[in-house]
């Protein structure tokens, strides 16, 4: 066999989806197929410092989503942005070489992640990696420009507002609650994993639920209610993506928060597939390709639309780094639609490699000059 492609996995990370990433990270590294690929775990801390950890050990409190946390120590290091170095270099005076890096696989959720941010960086360090671009990442976290786009493009979306303080008076409140009806939800607008959302059931909730939201982002967004079964459909590809089988969430709760998506085993049913008559699930298909398409989506994403009872889809949103913990939608929908785990790791790591080639910057021609 050739020589192995080294993968740098990125988990851990400043926004608070911490600790999911890290179970995404454990159970990626657990599916690899090391046969073909050596793995470099980077564990970035909650300060943002870069760790290397050994992949085989680098959590505490694994059985508990929770606590689950990175071990202390590991070697500090970076990753230069200057686009020819692609190795991660040491930043005291052992292994003054650092060590090479083929490609990035960032199972970083949430801000400083899946964000565009740590996507820029991974385009100036001149690195192929895993998921969506700059552009992609940066529109699918923005739920209030994701919307926007996906509204310009003709493609169904709920209600919403968004408000960047809280309204000066009560009045302001009334006049949301009676513009979006209630119940409605109120969310961080870049925020993942149902971090800081309430859903508002009265008036009297408003106000709490704004400051909660406003706890997380600057920027929040109030969105109607939409009742309707919670559909989700995951996309693989660059140009030429495909969907999977749709799978349903079905929560326990009054909806799917984050303890139900990532603590509470039994805070949800996932039910995989969904039981759809066979027209739905082309139309819930051909709706998530053309949300991935619409915010520039490649490699993975996770499309979540709202199936109405009169057939109508409404779509919620597009997870550009969906989660790979071991309740999560994205790796479930694609093994039951032929691909298991190993292997969709794989597809994945060869779409980074596609894309980087296709996207490598072009040199520059003054105008006049033909290339």
């Amino acid at each position: 066999m050739a020589d192995k492609r080294t993968v740098a996995i990125l988990c851990g990370g400043r926004s608070a989806e911490h600790e999911v990433s890290l179970q995404s990270a454990r159970n990626v590294y657990a599916a690899i197929d090391k046969r073909r690929f050596a793995v470099v775990m980077v564990g970035i801390d909650k300060q943002g410092i870069w760790r290397l950890c050994d992949p085989d050990d680098f959590l505490l409190h694994t059985d508990d989503p929770a606590a689950i946390a990175l071990k202390p120590g590991g070697a500090p290091v970076v990753l230069p942005a200057d686009g020819c170095t692609r190795r991660l270099l040491p930043l005291g005076g052992a292994n003054a070489d650092g060590i090479a890096v083929d490609v990035v696989f960032p199972l970083l959720h949430g801000t400083c992640g899946e964000d565009g941010t740590m996507q820029g960086l991974l385009e100036l360090s001149g690195l192929p990696y895993v998921g969506a671009g700059v552009l992609g990442s940066a529109a699918g976290m923005d739920k209030d420009v994701a919307k926007r786009l996906l509204r310009e493009a003709g493609l169904p979306v709920a209600p919403g507002r968004v408000l960047r303080t809280m309204p000066a008076d009560s009045r302001e409140l009334d006049a949301l609650a009676e513009e979006l009806g209630l119940p409605l939800f109120v969310k961080p607008a870049r925020q993942g994993s149902s971090v800081g959302v309430s859903k508002v059931h009265d008036r009297g909730a408003l106000e709490p639920a704004l400051r909660e939201a406003l706890a997380y982002d600057r920027k929040i967004l109030l969105e109607a209610f939409v009742a309707g079964r919670e559909i989700e459909c995951a996309v693989l590809g660059n140009d030429a993506p495909r969907a999977s089988v749709p799978g349903e969430i079905v929560p326990s709760a009054d909806f799917y928060s984050y303890r139900a998506k990532y603590i509470d085993g039994d805070g949800a049913a996932l039910c995989v597939p969904a039981e759809l008559d066979a027209d739905t699930v082309a139309r819930v298909q051909d709706l998530a390709l053309q949300v991935y398409r619409t915010l520039d989506g490649a490699g993975m994403g996770r499309v979540d639309v709202f199936l109405q009872a009169d057939g109508t889809l409404v779509v919620n949103e597009l997870n550009t780094i969906p989660g790979f913990t071991r309740i999560s939608m994205y790796p479930r929908l694609w093994e039951a639609s032929g691909i298991g785990y190993a292997e969709l790791i794989e597809r994945l790591i060869d779409l980074a490699f596609e894309r980087h080639a296709l996207d490598a910057p072009r040199a520059a021609v003054r105008p006049g000059e033909s290339r």
